[in-house]
């Protein structure tokens, strides 16, 4: 299966974190998947721990590298993607959500999070 992770369940991931559920670890474990982080969750993280609205166990360079070194595939944003985010609905203001909606319609990824308004969206997602 192909997945694309959410920018918390990323995090979660990489803290070990408690908050993931047994069918999320059990996704995130199986090497037969295929495991995408986006560009955009990376920015958003960026962009949170600076503005000192995210604390993470490691500093944002060792996240960083942590993603960079692991079995991720990091997914670049594409005029594809602008072009599916120009017309979806606008369910969700979240612009870094609604990029994982837009990267996960065009690329046929099931999304990995557990945000309710990304499930409000026609898009196949797990947790």
């Amino acid at each position: 299966m192909k997945y694309l992770l959410d920018t918390h369940t990323v995090i979660w991931h990489l803290e070990d974190s408690l908050r993931l559920t047994s069918r999320t670890n059990a996704i995130l474990g199986n090497r037969d998947n295929h495991l995408c982080i986006s560009s955009i969750s990376l920015w958003e993280t960026a962009i949170k721990v600076n503005l000192g609205k995210l604390k993470l166990k490691l500093t944002f360079n060792e996240f960083l590298d942590e993603i960079r070194d692991s079995e991720f595939v990091i997914l670049q944003i594409k005029d594809e993607y602008l072009r599916k985010l120009a017309v979806l609905p606008s369910i969700h203001k979240d612009p870094f959500d609604r990029l994982l909606i837009a990267t996960a319609l065009v690329d046929n990824l099931t999304i990995i999070t557990a945000d309710e308004n990304i499930r409000k969206y026609n898009v196949p997602w797990n947790w």
